[in-house]
């Protein structure tokens, strides 16, 4: 079962079209953003219960629900071969562990412009309420796809053309600097260790972000939104 918890995620999801199954409300919880819900629901003629609260609690698993969860009625992913086509940024993760980092990653690249996330299958957080949450709404509008490995993934996409930018501190193009071409795939490491050995050498640019102060990185998430709202900068420049 695939859940969407929280107002604001589960309004954007029903407002966008998201297949879904049913949508559970706390009893005793109200408001104008929860009417608001439910009258979305009589319109799509999605089922609404109303539920303790308890009940919210074990089908969110610990996300903050807000008095609402909707229960989704397909897979949140999507596959590689399904946005690739047309696509002129991919951001994909290596390894990145945090469900926020994860949901915060996937609200910047959709604010950015880019088509797609795209995460691996092992040793990486997966798509869950919490990322739902952190992403507030994106996940409705960007697609998600899940891999099986990063390298292979990495290696396909240069044979249909794109480029592949590498964020790591090793990197001796800066970010402001670099040229970028589309399409372009944009590959950010994991918390703490960046990005892996044999993934950086894949990457056709290691690119890094020049620092100032005495910490050596930025955090994931934050790193991402640089360098992605600098190709988006670039991008409306040139047009």
């Amino acid at each position: 079962m695939q859940t969407i918890a929280g107002i604001h995620p589960v309004l954007a999801a029903l407002k966008s079209g998201q297949p879904i199954e049913r949508i559970s409300i706390a009893k005793g919880a109200g408001g104008p953003r929860l009417q608001e819900i439910i009258e979305e629901c009589r319109t799509r003629k999605i089922a609404v219960r109303f539920e303790q609260r308890e009940a919210l609690d074990r089908m969110s698993r610990a996300a903050v629900h807000q008095g609402v969860v909707a229960v989704t009625a397909v897979s949140p992913y999507q596959s590689i071969d399904d946005v690739a086509a047309s696509a002129r940024m991919l951001v994909v993760l290596d390894g990145v562990e945090d469900p926020h980092n994860l949901g915060a990653i996937i609200r910047t690249a959709h604010a950015a412009g880019a088509e797609a996330v795209v995460i691996p299958e092992r040793r990486a957080a997966p798509v869950t309420e919490v990322v739902a949450k952190a992403a507030a709404g994106a996940l409705v509008h960007l697609p998600v796809v899940k891999v099986g490995n990063v390298n292979q993934t990495l290696e396909r996409l240069k044979k249909q053309g794109f480029w592949i930018y590498g964020l790591d501190e090793r990197g001796v193009e800066s970010y402001d600097t670099v040229t970028y071409t589309e399409p372009a795939v944009l590959v950010v490491g994991a918390e703490g260790r960046g990005l892996h050995d044999l993934v950086a050498k894949h990457c056709d640019v290691l690119v890094r972000i020049p620092m100032g102060g005495q910490i050596a990185s930025l955090n994931v998430s934050v790193a991402t939104g640089v360098a992605l709202f600098e190709w988006k900068r670039r991008r409306k420049t040139a047009v």
